[in-house]
């Protein structure tokens, strides 16, 4: 039987996310990484629209991020990820929303010359701000586990992050600080971020997680 085809890109956040709910959920996919300035014609018949992760299945393809966390999650949910209150979507919502279009303004800043990026940065810092604020008292936004909304949030907190480390370190947001710093440090993350080659056709199926 053959496995769900999971389409990647190594440094992207959404298909970070994608991987970590995977990893999480004891499933198993073939994973073909891509390059997105030469994209396989194989992964651009799956999906169009030409963006990872994109996740193939026998009977239909999901072509967006959390969808293909909930996929997972919703098959096999081990770490209880989806045990989260309502408020976790709305948290993603914003992350998704207002402050990756702020991050993209920062980090891009010289595709919109008509945007100044300080003021992007600081658009961006507002969901920041919240963030540090709902971790005051607890390791997760949510208490001592874990969720969904953690791990879906972070790796765009990372971007957010490497784009201007200093300045990042060198705000008051020790909790956030904090938070990052657990995920960069952990096995999870590590387990996420093996480097594969460009995948072509014929090359030999890499499974994901690496069962070694």
């Amino acid at each position: 039987m053959s496995l769900p085809v999971l389409y990647s890109f190594r440094r992207c956040p959404y298909a970070m996310r994608a991987r970590l709910a995977i990893l999480a959920s004891g499933l198993s996919v073939e994973l073909r990484e891509i390059v997105l300035r030469e994209k396989a014609p194989e992964f651009l018949t799956s999906s169009p629209k030409g963006t990872v992760p994109v996740l193939v299945l026998p009977s239909a393809v999901i072509e967006e991020s959390l969808d293909v966390m909930l996929w997972a999650l919703d098959n096999s949910d081990p770490e209880g990820w989806l045990v989260m209150p309502e408020a976790g979507y709305d948290w993603i919502s914003r992350c998704d929303g207002p402050f990756k279009t702020a991050l993209d303004h920062t980090k891009y800043a010289v595709r919109y010359p008509d945007l100044n990026p300080e003021q992007e940065r600081q658009r961006a810092a507002e969901f920041l701000v919240d963030l540090n604020l709902q971790l005051a008292n607890s390791d997760w936004l949510f208490g001592s586990k874990c969720t969904l909304a953690d791990m879906a949030i972070v790796p765009f907190i990372r971007q957010f992050a490497n784009s201007d480390r200093s300045w990042f370190d060198a705000q008051p947001w020790p909790n956030l600080q904090r938070w990052l710093s657990v995920f960069l440090a952990s096995d999870r993350f590590s387990n996420i971020m093996t480097k594969y080659p460009k995948w072509q056709a014929g090359d030999r199926p890499v499974m994901f997680p690496d069962p070694a």
